[in-house]
C-alpha cells in the first residue's frame, strides 16, 4: 500500500493529538488523517484554563493550537463532536457514535484524563464546579465575577486547587482551601517548597484547613450553602471548585485488550502492547529510558512533545521519548518552572540558590534543587528566574544519569548555572 492509501487515526482532538496530526503533515505523510474529538472546540491547550482565562487576561483563541482553517489547510480531518465508542484491533477499525467505523494503518490514542468527582451527599448542587474543559472555566469565571462576591470553597491543594484560589482572589473573592494533607502541593514538591506555597496563598488572604475533607455539601434550593467538613466543621460557601486530581481516560485502550496500568502502557517508542497502536499524553504511562521506569505526566509540556514524538513513531521513525518533565504555574507575583523528577522517595534534601521565602507578601527569587543522597540533582524550580531553564534541565539530565553536582557551587550565586558541574 502506498503512502498516499494509508489512513492514520488520532483519538483525542486536544494539544497531544494537534500536535501528532502537526508532525505527521511536517514529516512528509500524506495519507488520510483523521483527528476525532469529543468537544466541540478546536484543539487548544489547557493551561490557561486555571491561568490566563479564568483570570480575564487572555482570550480563548490565544490557547488554539491552530485557527480553524490550518487543518484545512492541511487536509486533516477534524472530527469534532463526535466519540470514539470502541477500537477493534483485530480488523484494525474504530467504532464512533452512531456506529460509522473507520478503517486504521496506524491508530494513535491521545485520549486525555478525566476530572475525579466527589461522590458525597449534596454533590449534585449547583454552585460545584470542576475544571476540565472552556465551557467549564468559562462557568467558574462568570460565578468568580459576580455580584456580590462568592464565598468560595476550594477542595483540593495541588496544582489546578491553588491556581483556582488565586484566581478567585484576584477578583477579590473570600477563600478557604480545604487539603486532606498537612500541607499544599507536599506530596508533589515536599515540605519546604509546600510551606513556600502556603505562605503566599495566606499571604494574599487565602485560608487552609488541613488533614480533613469533605463529608457532604448544603443546599438551599438546588444551590450549594455550606461545606461539611470530616471534622464535623460546617463551613459556609456559595461556590465551590473541586480541584481533587484526574485518571487516564484508559476505557478504549481496555475494551480493546491493551496493556494498562496507571494509563496505556507503551515503550520509548510509544508503541502500545499492539504494534499498530500508538499513545501519548496523559493517558500514556511511557517507558523513559532517562528515568528508568514507566512514567505518566499530566502537564502541558508531555502533551506538547507527547503527540509530536508519536507523530514520527507512527511513520516508523526511531523515536526515544525521554523527555525531562516539565511544569509551570502562576499565582500572584509568583512565576516558577519546574524540571524533573522528584516524587516521595526520589531524592534527600531539597537546598536553594537564593532566599525562598514569602517577605513582605512578595514571592521570593530563588532556585530550588532536589538532590539525593550522592548529589544528583533530579529536580529543579526556577522561581521568579528566568531563562535559565536549559541550564537546570541540563542538571536534572546529567543528575539521572548518574553525575553528581557540588551543593556549594549549585547554591552560590556567583557560580552560572551553566558551569555547575565544570568545577
Amino acid at each position: 500500500m502506498s503512502a498516499d492509501e494509508q489512513v492514520f487515526v488520532i483519538v483525542g482532538a486536544a494539544l497531544a493529538g494537534a500536535r501528532a496530526a502537526e508532525a505527521l503533515r511536517a514529516e512528509g505523510f500524506t495519507g488520510r488523517v483523521l483527528l476525532i474529538g469529543q468537544e466541540d472546540e478546536v484543539p487548544y491547550e489547557r493551561p490557561p484554563l486555571s491561568k490566563g482565562f479564568l483570570q480575564g487576561k487572555d482570550a480563548r483563541e490565544k490557547a488554539y493550537v491552530h485557527p480553524r482553517e490550518w487543518y484545512d489547510e492541511q487536509d486533516i480531518e477534524l472530527m469534532l463532536g463526535r466519540r470514539v465508542v470502541a477500537v477493534h484491533p483485530e480488523s484494525r477499525t474504530v467504532t464512533l457514535d452512531g456506529d460509522e467505523q473507520f478503517a486504521y494503518d496506524k491508530l494513535l490514542l491521545a485520549t486525555g484524563s478525566v476530572v475525579r468527582r466527589l461522590d458525597v451527599p449534596g454533590g449534585d448542587a449547583d454552585g460545584i464546579h470542576y475544571l476540565r474543559a472552556y465551557p467549564d472555566s468559562a462557568a467558574l469565571r462568570a460565578a468568580l465575577t459576580a455580584d456580590p462576591k462568592p464565598e468560595v470553597l476550594v477542595v483540593g491543594g495541588g496544582w489546578i486547587g491553588l491556581e483556582i484560589a488565586a484566581a478567585a482572589r484576584g477578583y477579590g473573592c473570600p477563600v478557604t482551601v480545604v487539603e486532606a494533607d498537612r500541607a499544599p502541593l507536599r506530596r508533589v514538591l515536599g515540605d519546604e517548597l509546600a510551606a513556600l506555597f502556603q505562605q503566599m496563598h495566606e499571604a494574599n488572604g487565602v485560608t487552609f484547613r488541613f488533614g480533613t475533607g469533605v463529608r457532604e455539601f448544603g443546599s438551599l434550593d438546588g444551590a450549594v450553602r455550606s461545606v461539611v467538613l470530616d471534622d464535623g466543621t460546617e463551613l459556609a460557601a456559595d461556590l465551590v471548585a473541586v480541584g481533587v486530581g484526574i485518571r487516564p481516560a484508559t476505557e478504549l485502550a481496555e475494551q480493546a485488550g491493551l496493556d494498562v496500568d496507571n494509563g496505556i502502557v507503551t515503550g520509548p517508542d510509544l508503541r502500545t502492547s499492539d504494534p499498530h497502536i500508538f499513545a501519548c499524553g496523559d493517558v500514556a504511562s511511557t517507558l523513559n529510558p532517562l528515568l528508568g521506569r514507566h512514567l505518566r505526566t499530566e502537564h502541558w509540556a508531555n502533551a506538547r512533545a507527547g503527540g509530536k514524538a508519536a507523530g514520527k513513531a507512527m511513520l516508523g521513525q526511531d523515536v526515544s521519548y525521554e523527555q525531562v518533565p516539565y511544569f509551570f504555574t502562576d499565582q500572584y507575583d509568583l512565576g516558577m518552572e519546574y524540571c524533573g523528577w522528584a516524587g516521595p522517595g526520589d531524592y534527600a534534601r531539597v537546598v536553594f540558590r537564593g532566599d525562598p521565602a514569602v517577605r513582605d507578601g512578595k514571592a521570593p527569587e530563588a532556585v530550588a534543587f532536589w538532590l539525593t543522597d550522592d548529589d544528583r540533582v533530579v529536580a529543579a524550580m526556577n522561581i521568579n528566574i528566568w531563562d535559565v531553564q536549559d541550564d537546570l534541565s541540563a542538571l536534572v539530565k546529567a543528575g539521572l544519569s548518574g553525575t553528581p553536582a557540588d551543593p556549594a557551587r549549585l547554591t552560590d550565586p556567583a557560580v552560572p548555572l551553566g558551569k555547575v558541574l565544570q568545577g
